[in-house]
């Protein structure tokens, strides 16, 4: 269970965006931080997929 926000800084999930389009079974999610104060607009990073075996774009969902 995620704990609960302290200020300002809070956890996002991030999706991989070209496996969405790849039509492979699956999905590479990650978990990571933001300070919502200063990072107003969804995050997005470079991260490792397994199932594609690459680097991608992960964007920040919900």
């Amino acid at each position: 269970m995620a704990k609960k926000a302290k200020g300002n800084r809070i956890q996002v999930i991030l999706e991989c965006t070209e496996h969405k389009t790849s039509g492979m079974p699956g999905t590479s999610r990650y978990i990571s931080t933001k300070n919502r104060k200063n990072t107003t607009e969804r995050l997005e990073l470079k991260k490792y997929n397994p199932i594609l075996k690459k680097v991608t774009v992960h964007k920040e969902i919900k």
